[in-house]
């Protein structure tokens, strides 16, 4: 038995039951990070709009 067929025997089990998850899963992990990532930028524009409108109000801080 040499260390390839070790090797083989680890590829063998990564195909068959380390992957199953990632099957079911697909894609709609990523389809998720991009919709929180959508939503995540609205809220910092949301504040970043707030913060906007306050140093307009007041002219004597520094920027």
């Amino acid at each position: 038995m040499g260390s390839s067929s070790v090797f083989y025997a680890i590829a063998d089990f990564m195909y068959d039951y380390a992957f199953i998850p990632f099957e079911y899963v697909g894609n709609m992990f990523n389809y998720a990070m991009i919709v929180l990532g959508f939503f995540g930028m609205l809220y910092w524009l949301n504040w970043q709009r707030k913060f906007n409108e306050q140093a307009k109000n007041n002219p004597g801080q520094l920027k």
